[in-house]
């Protein structure tokens, strides 16, 4: 339940949004206050100001001159506990959400749970319906990716897309362990078969058949130990977040059936967890995808791709108005464009265009990254169709984007985003720990193409 905004006609004190520039506007008493205390409108610095009998009568609060509009999120941990506030002064657009998505606390662990925050009166012009969509998929996304793996295998994974379906009417069928085989998924199956958590397919529907077909194709391997190719153990630290893309398909689709869409939207997550035993697939097989194209393993640490593969080609045989996967995918993203910025491919410049359209207006970052074609010879096999592991260490992100796309044929439209689904240190409004990617960008695209 989101509970950080206040009702419309709760008393409330103002927080005064300055810049150090704007400080000389202020009025004379507020700002001959600030000079006394030392207050110079620094990013993030809050100011109690007094009223005339001791009490508080509204805050000071330092913007930076320029930014990505969060600011406001670090004040649900500045404000004094349980009050309520309203916004005035500088405060950019996006501040309500800012402040919404800074009372996360992820306490599901702790004894001591975390205290009561400051509340926000939304202004007339603020959509609190909106915000409390946004915030509820952000914050699923989040919760599902700070659990750890002991309470967040594949049946779990699958127990929170059947909480999702129940809540919104959509259906849910799964395929699980040997059926997997039976149904053809024999890259999901090789991947999770060695876990004592059995692999799935999770499949959710739902919508009219009539309307265009979206389907969202998440990673959802639960946790990474790298298989035979094992990782060091600082490595595997984070490997809890490796079905972050299985999160975000999640999220996504709370959004889109939050909104109400006019979308026949699919939801296919390849559950799995990549484990060490004696039935473990090893480097050099040869596996056979439910595609038919046959895949050399150079690696078994590159899962992630193979079971998309079998989702991709499982979603691809509709052939969706669009097709759009997540995962935790590659290294490689991040040492090209960091944690905060995920790489975005697709072939499509229309799609590509509003993308970028709606990561710009919502500040919510990606940056399109080529589906560069010459580099499909980095995985090339002397022994099958393809290899998982491109040759040379180059360009990774590239050429795991590119051994995906050899499994996407029909769709009219498929994007790939390769997310870190993380927050390796605090920033407002994006505490440390779990966090949704391209997710509000990607809600306004396809409000924008598919709403009422």
């Amino acid at each position: 339940m989101i509970d950080c905004f206040a009702a419309p006609d709760a008393p409330s004190l103002p927080v005064f949004g300055v810049t150090a520039q704007g400080l000389a506007d202020l009025p004379d008493g507020a700002r001959a206050f600030a000079q006394a205390a030392g207050f110079t409108g620094e990013a993030g610095k809050l100011l109690a100001l007094p009223d005339h009998d001791g009490g508080i009568a509204g805050f000071l609060f330092g913007l930076p001159a320029t930014g990505d509009g969060f600011a406001a999120g670090a004040l649900p941990a500045l404000l004094p506990a349980g009050g309520v506030v309203h916004l005035e002064g500088a405060f950019p657009a996006r501040s309500a959400l800012a402040f919404g998505l800074g009372t996360y606390r992820f306490d599901r662990y702790k004894a001591k749970k975390a205290g009561e925050l400051a509340r926000l009166k939304l202004g007339a012009d603020e959509d609190r319906a909106a915000l409390e969509r946004t915030l509820s998929a952000v914050f699923q996304v989040r919760d599902l990716v700070n659990t750890p793996a002991n309470d967040m295998g594949p049946a779990e994974l699958e127990s929170a897309a059947r909480a999702l379906a129940d809540t919104f009417g959509a259906q849910v069928r799964t395929v699980e362990g040997a059926a997997l085989l039976t149904e053809n998924f024999p890259l999901i199956h090789a991947v999770g078969r060695a876990a004592s958590r059995a692999p799935r397919l999770i499949d959710l529907t739902w919508g009219e058949a009539h309307h265009p077909k979206v389907t969202l194709v998440g990673k959802g391997v639960c946790f990474d130990t790298g298989g035979l190719d094992i990782k060091p153990s600082s490595g595997m630290l984070l490997m809890k977040k490796d079905m972050g893309g299985a999160a975000h398909a999640l999220g996504l689709a709370r959004l889109v059936m939050a909104r109400g869409l006019k979308v026949r939207l699919r939801v296919l997550i390849a559950a799995v967890e990549n484990s060490i035993a004696g039935d473990a697939f090893r480097p050099g097989d040869i596996l056979k995808s439910r595609k038919g194209i046959s895949v050399e393993i150079g690696n078994t640490d590159a899962e992630g791709r193979l079971v998309l593969a079998d989702a991709l080609a499982l979603a691809d045989e509709e052939a969706p108005e669009l097709l759009v996967d997540f995962a935790t995918l590659t290294g490689a993203a991040r040492v090209a464009l960091g944690p905060h910025l995920p790489p975005a491919y697709t072939d499509d410049e229309a799609l590509a265009a509003d993308l970028a359209r709606h990561a710009q207006a919502e500040g919510d970052p990606l940056w399109r990254m080529p589906l560069w074609k010459p580099y499909l010879s980095m995985l090339d096999s002397k022994v099958a169709d393809i290899n998982n592991a491109g040759a040379g260490g180059f360009a990774g992100s590239i050429t795991a984007a590119l051994f995906m796309s050899r499994f996407v044929e029909a769709a009219k439209a498929w994007l790939h985003l390769d997310i870190y689904a993380w927050n390796p240190s605090a920033r407002p409004g994006r505490p440390e720990g779990g966090e949704a990617q391209t997710l509000r960008a990607l809600d306004a695209l396809l409000a924008e193409r598919y709403g009422a």
